[in-house]
């Protein structure tokens, strides 16, 4: 079973921004939204690779800064009518604390 693995504070992840991690597979993001929901994707758009942490974070879903494919938070995938999709990773927060699981 896969364990949860702490990111950090919650502050330390900018709204409407991203924090990246490295994991076993390549660069994860961390996300957090205006309402400070918080998601993990593949550091890589499922069109080009571009950097989706560098991207514009918008509603539930980031902007690549490459070719502008939006892809949503919760599963992954581009919206049309691009099409693609990046992994997803769960997380959770706990007492203002940031966790992943890998």
């Amino acid at each position: 079973m896969a364990e949860w693995i702490e990111v950090g504070p919650l502050d330390e992840i900018p709204r409407l921004g991203a924090r990246v991690i490295k994991g076993d597979e390549g660069n994860i993001a961390i996300f957090r939204t205006s309402s400070d929901e918080v998601f993990a994707l593949a550091d890589r758009c499922p069109h080009k690779g571009g950097p989706l942490s560098q991207g514009i974070v918008h509603g539930n879903s980031v902007t690549c800064p490459l070719h502008n494919w939006v892809i949503g938070f919760e599963d992954g995938e581009a919206r049309a009518p691009d099409e693609g999709c990046t992994a997803t990773y769960p997380v959770k927060v706990e007492n203002e604390v940031v966790f992943i699981q890998l």
